[in-house]
């Protein structure tokens, strides 16, 4: 799992919204249309980056449908001092 979190988080260009979103997920819980206005974020490019994560088990959501909410995975939390470390890096 740490490999996954080191290349989805900071091997792409795209790693830091993928940071960005995992962290508000931990702090709460939350749908794509509300990650993509609490963090001023396009919605399309919200839903990119939860698909990425989700593919990659980093994060799971309770459905398939547009008011799906999404969080972290168990597995992520269980290596959440990794997703912190990758965080403060890319500060």
């Amino acid at each position: 799992m740490e490999a996954v979190l080191w290349q989805v988080l900071a091997g792409t260009r795209g790693g830091p919204n993928r940071a960005r979103l995992l962290r508000a997920l931990d702090e709460r819980p939350r749908n794509a249309n509300r990650l993509a206005e609490d963090l001023d974020l396009a919605y399309q490019t919200v839903r990119h980056h939860l698909d990425v994560l989700e593919d990659n088990g980093v994060i799971e959501s309770t459905e398939r449908d547009y008011g799906a909410i999404y969080l972290p995975t168990d597995r992520t939390r269980t290596h959440w001092a990794t997703v912190e470390e990758i965080i403060d890096q890319l500060e």
